[in-house]
């Protein structure tokens, strides 16, 4: 990991935190597993100010190139859970895949068990939207 350990800005922390706690754990093993580590991961995360926050991490908003170890490439956007659309690739944060990349950064490698079985993905390219819509709105 690049920097550590996830790195989140203040507010979208204490958004993720409360999706986490209002969401309840999904009845999908899979999901929840994924969201339950996540929660694990956000008590060593480092909490910035937005003016601190790297342009390489991956937070609400980013657009990844993700890498498989099979080869396999995609390229998604990081939402809250509301502006998830599976025909724009767009993923919510409570999805194996959106817990997975969070706080990560670009050159970062993880390991996380997707519905398809467990996974080794690289992040090759993190780039912000110029305008995120809704989080700004709900925090």
């Amino acid at each position: 990991m690049k920097y550590g350990s996830l790195i989140l800005e203040k507010k979208e922390y204490v958004y993720l935190k409360r999706l986490l706690n209002i969401s309840g754990y999904a009845k999908d093993q899979v999901v929840q597993k994924s969201l339950i580590k996540l929660s694990n991961e956000l008590k060593t995360a480092h909490i910035v100010d937005n003016d601190q926050m790297p342009e390489d991490v991956i937070r609400f908003g980013s657009v990844v190139n993700i890498e498989f170890e099979n080869g396999l490439k995609k390229t998604i956007q990081l939402v809250i859970p509301i502006e998830k659309s599976s025909r724009e690739h767009k993923i919510s944060v409570l999805t194996p895949m959106g817990s997975a990349l969070i706080g990560y950064s670009k050159g970062d490698r993880l390991e996380w068990d997707f519905p398809g079985g467990n996974h080794v993905i690289k992040i090759a390219d993190v780039s912000r939207e110029k305008s995120v819509k809704g989080i700004d709105l709900v925090i």
